[in-house]
Formats: structure tokens, C-alpha cells, sequence
């Protein structure tokens, strides 16, 4: 199973949000500290904010943050949202699928793959590696500067 960046992305920015529940984040800052693309993290927190994972505030002193706590936010149902599909091969496009057994055992795999998934918290993956918090924190920007080199 390959994810895709636009859920490396969203995953990347509730982590991050995750780590500074204090305070409002800018997507300037989230995409400094990860040094990915502004405009492509801007796409994704428009997303997040819509289905609910973040709140944003507009104006000169906003910004965004988790929109609920993250033992409330669920990695199967965020990974669910952000895939637009789990097809592991085109079995509709098969000669042989009708005779396949194939397609049962990855329709299996496939579900175990998202009953993992859906075992884990935004909190228990932050909690899951202690230094990540610690990492993130000396990547955070403050008050607008650049990223700490570590």
C-alpha cells in the first residue's frame, strides 16, 4: 500500500498542529519547518478545515490549529478522507479476474491494512516516537524567523 503526498501532507500538518496545541500555526510556518511546497499545504488545510480536522483563523494574527483534540482524531477515518481510492491492482479491467483468487486475498490484506489504521490516534502516533515532539520543536519557527539548524 502506497500513500499519497496530498496524505503525507495532511498527516505532516496534524502532526506538526499537534505539537503546538498553545498557539495558532501559519501554513508559512508548517511548510518552512517540512520544507514542502506552500501552495500544496495551503490545498490541504483548506481540506482539513472543511472536513473538520482543523480551525482556521483569518486575519493578521491567525492562523490554524486542531479542531478537536487529538485523541479525537482517528488515522484510519483522516487516511480515508485524504485517499481517493484503495485499489491495489485493476481487477475490473482483468480477463482472468473472474476466476481470480486474487482479488480476495488484496480485498483482505486491504482491510486489515485500514483495521490498523483505525487502532491509532493523532495522540498515540505523537506519543509513539518521544523525540517528536522535541524534533518539531527545534524545526519551529519563532516569531517568524527560519527553522534552527539541528
Amino acid at each position: 500500500m502506497r500513500l499519497t503526498r496530498y496524505t503525507d501532507y495532511a498527516m505532516r500538518v496534524l502532526l506538526y498542529l499537534g505539537t503546538h496545541p498553545d498557539r495558532l500555526c501559519s501554513i508559512a510556518e508548517i511548510a518552512q519547518v517540512y520544507a514542502i511546497s506552500q501552495n500544496h499545504l495551503m490545498k490541504v488545510v483548506n481540506d482539513l478545515v472543511n472536513a473538520d480536522y482543523l480551525h482556521s483563523v483569518r486575519g493578521r494574527n491567525g492562523g490554524i490549529r486542531l479542531a478537536r483534540p487529538a485523541e479525537a482524531i482517528n488515522v484510519g477515518a483522516l487516511i480515508r478522507h485524504t485517499e481517493d481510492g484503495f485499489e491495489l491492482v485493476d481487477c475490473g479491467s482483468c480477463l482472468i479476474a473472474p476466476a481470480c483468487g486474487l482479488t480476495g486475498v488484496l480485498d483482505e490484506a486491504l482491510l486489515a491494512f485500514l483495521a490498523v489504521l483505525d487502532r491509532y490516534t493523532l495522540a498515540d502516533v505523537l506519543a509513539r516516537r518521544g523525540g517528536f515532539s522535541r524534533l518539531l520543536s527545534m524545526l519551529s519557527i519563532p516569531d517568524g524567523g527560519t527553522p534552527a539548524n539541528i
